[in-house]
């Protein structure tokens, strides 16, 4: 995951940087498209407000478009240098447990929280185990006094967490 976004991030930072290279161009060419037409104004006496050079929004567009390119490298220089996973971010150390005290319905118990990221809906430890939830509970009061999980009360469940 941690290596798609980079790869991303990389990938905007390439074709930002191609968009500007072209848009440099196109600003440059316009430029001189612009002033040859105001020269030819100012050669012939007429009326400068009427040259098609002022009346155009061209330059506005490309103003805006060298925007977006700014804005797609400063978000690719993000994904490529500062963006942190959400699921390194979450990924926790927890501490050490001996299973080998453990009983075969407790392992299961610590499997189901460890693969979550260390915490879990009670019910979802339920639905999970096959267990009742009197069996369920009972498992829990063993490994909470065990000082393996905590339970946090969240409305008309708990969330089972590793310590």
């Amino acid at each position: 995951m941690e290596s798609n976004i980079k790869t991303l991030g990389a990938v905007m930072i390439g074709f930002s940087l191609i968009l500007l290279f072209v848009l440099t161009f196109i600003k440059i060419n316009t430029d001189n498209s612009n002033a040859l037409l105001c020269d030819t104004f100012t050669k012939n006496n007429w009326d400068m407000t009427q040259c098609p050079a002022h009346k155009s929004n061209t330059s506005w567009m490309i103003l805006l478009a060298f925007g977006i390119g700014f804005l797609i490298l400063g978000s690719g220089l993000y994904m490529l240098f500062f963006h942190k996973s959400i699921a390194h971010e979450a990924k926790k150390e927890f501490k050490l447990i001996d299973l080998s005290k453990m009983s075969e319905e407790e392992k299961n118990i610590y499997s189901i929280i460890k693969g979550n990221s260390g915490s879990v809906y009670q019910s979802d430890i339920i639905k999970g185990t096959g267990f009742s939830k009197v069996k369920t509970t009972r498992i829990l009061d063993k490994l909470e006094s065990g000082d393996i999980i905590e339970r946090k009360r969240r409305g008309m469940t708990n969330i089972i967490v590793l310590k």
